[in-house]
């Protein structure tokens, strides 16, 4: 107990700092925060001017962790971000130069702009935090932490993500426009200096990658494993649905609730955790029938459903 209140203490501390620049938005902090103490991957799909870059600047500013930006776009090529070999001519050797990607907390801005050969590159960093080129493997620094944004109003010119991209996504959040009262406290504090230049540091490195390894020790009932899978399974036998979550979005699922009961001082998993997590965890891997999205079905809504059809294990 003592390991998961240290972890909840760090992490509240880690969410208290971006509450400085991110007004009013405590559930999708958390839950960005949850996403790395899991050690997955964020996709904020939401329009512009909400806070998605600051969000990632913030966050990456609270770690005290390196910071970089990937703006995709059509003409963005995979060597742009994994790296490249240029040949020396003093040493005749190829020498290889780091692209954005290694780094802890990567942004890849509107990454729907690219192509899917260029969104492809990111495949493997994204799973397993490692990239390979010219027949060589390099580690990525840890954590590695991938942040990715989309606007979903604007179309020309993008590219859907593949089932194989989205699914590397722990989860898509949305973050939303703030309330009245929360947007007047946005000006206030941005009238004479943007607070993101006075995030500090709250953490140390070592203690992310420790927060991450103490999440894995919270306790979940085999039961609760049980109501999971058939939450994930319920999705795949969906009328409404030609593809439901994966095996992946079960691991998802156990990782989040894990990260948010540990968030909550707690060393066990409740059935309130894995509902709290459902939607940002499966709803982007729920491809609806053509007949579904002639009925203008959401994907939200169909996960509603399962969660209401699932029952839920006794205590």
């Amino acid at each position: 107990m003592e390991k998961t209140t240290w972890t909840a203490e760090r992490a509240q501390a880690i969410i208290a700092e971006i509450e400085t620049v991110i007004v009013g938005k405590r559930q999708v902090v958390e839950l960005v925060v949850m996403g790395l103490l899991c050690n997955g991957h964020i996709l904020i799909e939401d329009i512009p001017g909400v806070g998605k870059t600051m969000l990632a600047k913030a966050l990456a500013g609270a770690l005290g962790a390196s910071y970089r930006r990937i703006q995709f776009t059509p003409d963005l090529l995979p060597a742009d971000i994994t790296g490249t070999s240029i040949y020396n001519q003093k040493t005749s050797e190829f020498i290889f130069r780091e692209g954005p990607v290694f780094t802890n907390v990567l942004l890849a801005d509107e990454i729907n702009r690219a192509t899917p050969k260029t969104q492809s590159s990111l495949l493997e960093c994204m799973e397993e935090f490692q990239v390979t080129t010219d027949g060589l493997t390099r580690r990525l620094n840890r954590p590695f932490f991938v942040m990715a944004t989309e606007n979903p109003i604007e179309y020309r010119g993008t590219y859907p993500l593949p089932e194989a991209q989205l699914d590397r996504f722990l989860m898509r959040i949305r973050i939303g426009y703030p309330t009245p009262e929360d947007e007047v406290m946005v000006l206030d504090r941005q009238m004479k200096r943007h607070p993101i230049y006075s995030v500090k540091p709250v953490v140390e490195t070592e203690e992310v990658l420790a927060m991450q390894e103490s999440v894995k020790d919270v306790f979940i009932e085999p039961s609760l494993k049980q109501y999971l899978v058939d939450l994930v399974w319920a999705t795949r036998e969906h009328p409404m649905l030609s593809l439901g979550a994966s095996p992946r979005a079960s691991l998802g699922l156990l990782r989040a609730g894990q990260a948010r009961a540990a968030l909550q001082s707690r060393d066990y998993v409740l059935p309130d955790d894995i509902k709290a997590v459902a939607f940002a965890v499966l709803s982007h891997r729920l491809f609806l029938k053509p007949e579904a999205r002639v009925r203008r079905a959401d994907p939200q809504q169909i996960v509603s459903e399962v969660l209401d059809q699932v029952a839920v294990p006794a205590a």
